[in-house]
């Protein structure tokens, strides 16, 4: 038999329907309300490939190296070419056909899911690795069956497997047949909390096809429920756009959703109701929290499917969640900004002291770093002590309890980097490197700005990704959308763990600098392709931790004095002020060799589906800037209409300029406010002669801000802040009241930033209908 009903599948056919069938037949069989649909079975793939002759072909072209980004593009194109242009067996045809025709009228619109045999285990999930495709008929069903098998072999798949230990060559995949529900709402259901298994049940719903919401098209309306006493906490989003079938085309489209219906609440009390029944239904069946897809036409709910949540933290204990159930002692140990507290201290006089640039306490040996030959002396635990960090030292920071620099401030590479590792840092203290002596025992506060001497003894070990997940059970839903700040690719697992939803800024130049060599030198040692695949593997490694939530990377904005520390970098420019000179996109656009090479690996990544990157020019002026890289996109392959791109609004020109901009098709504008600040109020953020000066919310910075955000609006432009000021509490208030589609935040200042957000924006309603 080539397919199987779901009627007639259950948990034990996992082998043979992959999970996503074995967890629809499942559901059928408990009676739960599910379209009726088939699998074509995973045997049937085997089958396919085997007697066709493919097999091993097949297999052998996928034996490759994955962190080399040529040949896993050469083996994806050539595994999915085989299968696609092997032609279907007539006898399989017919069954396939046959049971599509027994389906509804016999001409239903249906779904056709990729069910590979190693995704949706209570261990791992590699949802979204392959196809899906909606509202499809029988004159394209056995063309998306091959595409969904074919699916098995995409880059990202391959990548995946491999990096998971799963062998190519016994995965096998089946596919789902299965009616389509013409949702009039749908959404996605968590039957405990994600993150911490807690008795909580979320609930995200919006109008039409649930693809909106599970793509992130749409913000959801979100309801938090309490399933001990059924209380509810609701959230209203601004639904702007359905997805929904083309009664024409039968394609699944998107649309404006009606004025009166965008802010108006999905589910009524009644609604929310049956689906919170039904998720415990769903729950009890598992015996364990599941993630839920769930569609409605009128009054009749449909469970489209279900898999178990596998970011569940196996330590939470649901006991001590909250924050006000914490007694005074408990609440001590840890700051929630990155490094362990001490509970008793013994401290010395203070022997330095300059600005706090990443909270935290930490005690340890000092190693003072004056040549990079001597970071191998930097052991775990210690404290390192230097004139300046550079990218270089990234792999010793991670090692460090603690970072002290004499130069720098909050916005230099050492306070950038140790808030993303939740390493304490004091920075700018002038003479920490020559006051300080090899092996003292210190101890740093990052909050105070201050070097003790001594040591002080702490409760707990630092936990650097766990000091970041949110304390509270429940994420503040907000319709701004709060990202986070992304400086290094080792950053990445921590960031993720704050639930921002997506990365508002990816800096590409951390990644170049840490090779040690300008980009012309690495290219003349190593080749093009060494320096393509170095930018592609550290952006793959924040893609991955985020898919699908977006990922903004910023192209090369490093300044010449920078450059100059690289190999290579004697002919550099030597600028009065660096800041002011060859950086960002003007230095792009003058060495566009070297700039094609940063978008090659943009256009491969692209390829291997890593739909979720979009990308960001800094340092724009004008129109004819934006013009001149959209052309470089072009040139690489990358098409300007269909993926996401956008500039960095960081000068008064590009301010006073963004209409041109909107107009020249870019699809979001992000104020960096670091610069735009510094070059609207003339004031040199790294010059500590006034840098009392430097005031992100000075009236001139904020108008510039609230006029292109005025502008953008009117353009269908997204806005959004990437600059230090998105962590502080007054720029997320006025950002929100201005309308900005997005904040990015500092790591340690993610769940702040939401929560004001929400404050924020509950304030706006309740003055609304007052």
């Amino acid at each position: 038999m080539a397919v199987l009903w779901l009627d007639e599948i259950s948990a034990d056919d996992l082998e043979t329907v992959g999970g996503k069938g074995a967890s629809l037949g499942e559901l059928t069989g408990a009676g739960l309300p599910v379209p009726p649909g088939y699998v074509v079975t995973a045997g049937t793939y085997r089958r396919f490939i085997e007697n066709a002759g493919i097999d091993e072909e097949l297999f052998e072209l996928v034996e490759i190296d994955v962190e080399d980004s040529s040949a896993l593009a050469a083996a994806a194109d050539g595994a999915q070419q085989l299968i696609l242009e092997t032609t279907f067996p007539e006898e399989l045809r017919e069954e396939i056909l046959e049971a599509y025709r027994s389906i509804g009228t016999g001409e239903a619109f249906v779904a056709v899911r990729s069910s590979a045999t190693a995704e949706d285990l209570p261990d791992a999930s590699f949802a979204g690795q392959q196809e899906t495709f909606l509202n499809v008929t029988e004159a394209d069903l056995l063309d998306r069956v091959r595409e969904c098998w074919a699916s098995l072999f995409t880059q990202r798949a391959i990548y995946y497997r491999q990096e998971q230990g799963f062998d190519h060559s016994i995965v096998n995949i089946a596919v789902v047949v299965q009616q389509m529900v013409d949702a009039e709402r749908s959404g996605v259901m968590f039957t405990s909390h994600p993150s911490t298994g807690d008795p909580t049940m979320i609930i995200e719903a919006a109008w039409g096809l649930g693809e909106a919401v599970v793509s992130g098209a749409v913000s959801p309306d979100n309801y938090v429920v309490s399933r001990s006493d059924r209380s509810v906490e609701t959230t209203i989003a601004d639904k702007k756009v359905m997805h929904c079938r083309d009664e024409e085309t039968g394609e699944t489209v998107e649309r404006p959703v009606s004025e009166d219906k965008r802010t108006e609440r999905v589910l009524s009390s009644e609604a929310l109701g049956r689906l919170v029944d039904l998720g415990e239904q769903v729950e009890d069946h598992y015996g364990g929290p599941q993630d839920v897809e769930w569609a409605m036409v009128g009054d009749e709910v449909y469970m489209l499917q279900s898999r178990p949540i596998t970011t569940i933290d196996k330590g939470f204990d649901p006991e001590a969640s909250s924050l006000d159930e914490m007694t005074a002692s408990e609440a001590s140990v840890t700051d929630g900004s990155g490094a362990a507290t001490a509970s008793e201290t013994k401290q010395g006089s203070v022997l330095v002291s300059g600005l706090g640039s990443s909270p935290g306490l930490a005690s340890g040996a000092a190693r003072i770093i004056r040549k990079l030959d001597e970071l191998d002396k930097v052991g775990t635990g210690d404290i390192i002590v230097t004139e300046m960090t550079t990218p270089d030292m990234v792999p010793a920071m991670k090692r460090a309890a603690g970072i002290v620099t004499d130069e720098g401030g909050m916005t230099s590479h050492a306070a950038i980097v140790s808030r993303e590792l939740g390493v304490p840092a004091v920075v700018g203290t002038q003479n920490a490197s020559t006051a300080l002596e090899d092996g003292q025992l210190i101890t740093l506060d990052g909050d105070k700005g201050t070097v003790l001497e001594g040591k002080t003894e702490t409760d707990d070990e630092r936990e650097p990704v766990e000091e970041v997940r949110p304390q509270s059970p429940v994420k503040p839903m907000t319709a701004t959308e709060v990202k986070v700040n992304v400086s290094i690719p080792e950053a990445a697992n921590r960031a993720a763990a704050t639930g921002a939803d997506g990365v508002g800024l990816l800096r590409i130049e951390h990644m170049i600098l840490s090779l040690g060599k300008t980009p012309a030198r690495f290219i003349e040692e190593n080749g093009e392709d060494a320096y393509i695949s170095e930018l592609i593997d550290g952006v793959r490694t924040v893609a991955d931790e985020f898919y699908p939530r977006p990922v903004r990377v910023r192209t090369l904005d490093a300044p010449t004095d920078e450059f100059r520390e690289l190999e290579g970098g004697a002919n550099e420019p030597l600028e009065h002020n660096p800041m002011l000179g060859y950086r960002g996109i003007r230095r792009s656009l003058d060495r566009p060799d070297v700039f094609a090479y940063e978008l090659e690996a943009f256009a491969r990544l692209f390829d291997m589906g890593y739909d979720n990157l979009e990308i960001m020019f800094p340092l724009v002026n004008d129109a004819e800037d934006v013009y001149r890289a959209k052309r470089e996109l072009e040139k690489a392959g990358i098409d300007p209409n269909k993926r996401k791109w956008g500039v960095m609004i960081e000068t008064p020109a590009s301010a006073l300029c963004v209409e041109e901009m909107a107009e020249a098709g870019i699809d979001f504008a992000s104020f960096g406010t670091n610069d735009l600040t510094q070059y609207t109020l003339a004031v040199d953020r790294n010059n500590e002669n006034v840098a009392d000066r430097f005031d992100e919310l000075h009236p001139a910075v904020l108008r510039l801000i609230g006029d292109v955000i005025e502008t953008c609006r009117e353009h269908d432009v997204a806005t959004s802040i990437c600059g230090q000021a998105g962590s502080k509490p007054e720029m997320a208030q006025f950002l929100v009241n201005e309308g900005v589609s997005s904040i990015s935040a500092n790591i340690d200042a993610v769940r702040d930033v939401q929560h004001e957000v929400k404050r924020v924006e509950q304030k706006l309603l309740l003055e609304s209908v007052r």
